[in-house]
């Protein structure tokens, strides 16, 4: 967690990302020029250019796409996500070497504004000529572009977390206009023909973790909570979740209160419950961990304590608290917030001999 605002908060882990990160770079595009030169011994340096750092940053694109499903699928994979922005950044400044070269290359020595002839050098979509993929690259990258420009905390701060993330959901089409980019453009020609099964395995890869994840999470949405106030004591309203004994020490579960995810926390003896969104990029609170006390946010390691929700000072972030009553071994939850920062109350209630229903548990 970061207090002010710093151009780069740097750590010994992101020297060590960022390290591996060019390291990585450098040896794929040292793969790819050995490659090209064995077997293309008559292309230019200028076209060899061109393919290396457009095919490097499809791959580092798709590479980060698949960080967020990964990181969920196992959380050996959470490193890579903690430091996602430097990546993302990176691809774009290959991407932008990739752009700019091509505008030089082909289009800066005519008679014509550079800009106009890459949006019409190729054909237009209405005049019959060529296939448009230059614009479709450019769109591509100006996307790329508005997403490193706002990386940084100080436009997630002013944004506000839930506009930021929609911003950067334009990943998303932005990957699909780059895929039509390669297609149109790159995958054309004789002697291409192999391109084609790469490229789609590495995309149909994205969507498949994209799709694999998502169908995991409307599954457990679907779950279905037992209502209460049919077991004695427990108040009215209160909704039965998750066997308490089966929350590790210091770890949470997510569960689903009506169209509300929220995560149950165990510290100890202790059961608590807040809301399951991070308000710092809005990640998933309840796959994170209780570390030092506190929840620690599984993404970017922001902290909140478990009881209050409250960040540890000087921090002001805050979360959602929910009230929760222990009975019959279950987490009973109330499904109304407490207001952000607002100590939860939890209540031990004397055990009975059945319980009523099967539970969440039970029925997934």
């Amino acid at each position: 967690m970061s207090h002010h605002y710093q151009a780069v908060g740097w750590s010994p882990q992101k020297r060590v990302y960022d390290l591996l990160v060019v390291v990585c770079m450098v040896v794929y595009l040292a793969v790819f020029a050995a490659v090209t030169i064995a077997t293309q011994p008559y292309g230019t340096f200028e076209t060899l250019l061109l393919r290396a750092t457009g095919s490097l940053a499809f791959v580092m694109l798709s590479f980060i796409l698949a960080i967020g499903p990964l990181a969920r699928i196992s959380p050996r994979f959470l490193p890579v996500l903690y430091n996602r922005r430097h990546l993302g950044v990176a691809t774009f400044l290959v991407g932008l070497v990739h752009g700019a070269f091509a505008v030089f290359q082909f289009h800066s020595l005519g008679d014509v504004n550079p800009m106009a002839s890459v949006l019409a050098g190729d054909g237009t979509f209405g005049d019959g000529g060529g296939i448009p993929f230059q614009p479709l690259g450019l769109i591509g990258l100006a996307v790329l572009f508005l997403m490193a420009a706002t990386s940084h905390d100080f436009w997630l701060a002013n944004l506000t977390p839930r506009v930021w993330k929609a911003l950067h959901m334009a990943v998303y089409p932005a990957y699909a206009v780059l895929l039509a980019h390669i297609a149109l453009g790159a995958l054309q020609g004789e002697g291409k023909e192999y391109l084609w099964p790469v490229t789609g395995a590495m995309a149909a890869t994205v969507f498949a973790l994209q799709l694999y994840t998502g169908i995991a999470e409307r599954r457990r949405d679907r779950v279905p909570a037992s209502a209460a106030g049919a077991a004695g004591d427990v108040p009215g309203g209160y909704v039965r979740t998750v066997v308490a004994d089966e929350i590790p020490d210091g770890e949470g579960r997510v569960v689903t209160l009506g169209d509300e995810r929220v995560a149950v926390f165990r510290n100890g003896s202790e059961i608590s419950c807040v809301s399951n969104v991070c308000r710092h990029q809005m990640g998933p609170i309840g796959e994170g961990r209780i570390i030092d006390g506190c929840i620690t946010c599984p993404w970017h390691g922001f902290q909140y304590d478990p009881v209050t929700g409250c960040a540890p000072p000087p921090f002001d972030d805050r979360l959602e608290t929910y009230d929760v009553v222990l009975r019959d071994g279950f987490v009973w939850v109330n499904p109304v917030a407490n207001r952000p920062g607002t100590a939860s109350r939890t209540a031990h209630l004397p055990e009975l001999a059945a319980t009523d229903g099967p539970s969440p548990a039970e029925t997934a």
